[in-house]
């Protein structure tokens, strides 16, 4: 259900959902999105609050969900030249959704 609240938003902000609960080799991605010319892979947390769904995203998670990013970019040639960047998407109850772009700017990429 978080999935499609985060699609809806995410399209009424401008993207285009290219792929919903991918699964690659490196792990799941929950929504991959284009804006311009950036390509997003997006993680999706619904917790109780905010915070504890920033946290509940693991280093390991971090540095997979940018493996796989990258790996869809060298499978799929036209996405090749987009930006990647890991967006967080999280959701509370009562409270307005949050979608943070690029959130996870110390990741190891390479």
């Amino acid at each position: 259900m978080a999935e499609y609240v985060a699609m809806v938003h995410l399209m009424l902000k401008g993207y285009r959902i290219l792929g919903f609960r991918l699964k690659t080799p490196q792990g799941e991605i929950d929504i991959l999105a284009r804006k311009g010319k950036r390509l997003a892979v997006i993680e999706v947390k619904q917790r109780q609050r905010h915070e504890d769904a920033a946290i509940a995203v693991s280093s390991v998670q971090q540095h997979r969900l940018w493996q796989a990013g990258l790996a869809l970019q060298q499978n799929r040639p036209n996405l090749r030249h987009l930006d990647l960047s890991i967006d967080l998407y999280t959701l509370a109850p009562g409270r307005w959704p949050v979608h943070i772009i690029d959130a996870f700017e110390t990741v190891e990429r390479f």
